[in-house]
């Protein structure tokens, strides 16, 4: 993976950066938001990849929901384990999945476009390191959690506590990729059309 250098790159940096920078979404102007699903090269990848990444967003609010939900009360910890671990265990595996996917297959492609992509999806590229260190740790936690869930000492309480706070810092980090990979992404497929991608 290519490394982001230079100076200002903490500013950079997923968590601490505010938006993608004009010059690395240099064709955000040209197609806004609001133009997408209607301008004639939107089609079924563009189409797929917004929906995968609502689908992420999706399921990582579930797992948020489940686990306030046993925090405020309103599930026993029989409900939790039984509701927890496999909606966690679908929202790790998607993510890894599409980064993976991404990583391998597209990003290379994307680069190859234009090399003024180059910049923005090393960026993204080293995003994913980033994410995939925070739900390394929210996996630690998820065990913790479980761990807990199955002694009769106590602590899972505490333990919930822990893994919620985990698991919204993995979330916002995540929320802001996807949105700013959404800036390059789709934009350069309506740019270069989808078949240069395929």
């Amino acid at each position: 993976m290519t490394s982001v250098d230079g100076a200002g790159s903490n500013s950079l940096v997923l968590g601490a950066r505010k938006g993608l920078a004009d010059d690395l979404a240099y064709l955000r102007p040209l197609y806004p938001t609001s133009d997408w699903r209607s301008h004639a090269n939107f089609g079924e990848l563009a189409n797929f990849w917004l929906h995968v990444h609502s689908s992420l967003r999706s399921e990582g609010s579930e797992v948020v929901r489940i686990v306030n939900a046993y925090r405020g009360q309103e599930i026993d910890r029989m409900q939790l384990q039984q509701a927890f671990v496999p909606q966690l265990n679908s929202f790790l595996q998607h993510l890894d999945h599409h980064h993976r996917i991404e990583d391998n297959v597209y990003f290379p492609k994307f680069r190859l476009l234009d090399g003024r992509l180059i910049a923005g999806f090393d960026l993204l590229e080293a995003d994913h390191e980033l994410i995939h260190q925070s739900l390394v740790q929210t996996v630690a936690h998820a065990r913790e959690l479980l761990a807990a869930l199955s002694q009769t000492a106590g602590g899972e309480r505490q333990a919930a506590d822990t893994f919620a706070g985990r698991i919204e810092h993995l979330l916002k980090l995540l929320q802001q990729h996807l949105g700013d990979e959404e800036e390059l992404v789709v934009p350069a497929l309506l740019e270069h059309g989808e078949q240069a991608l395929l």
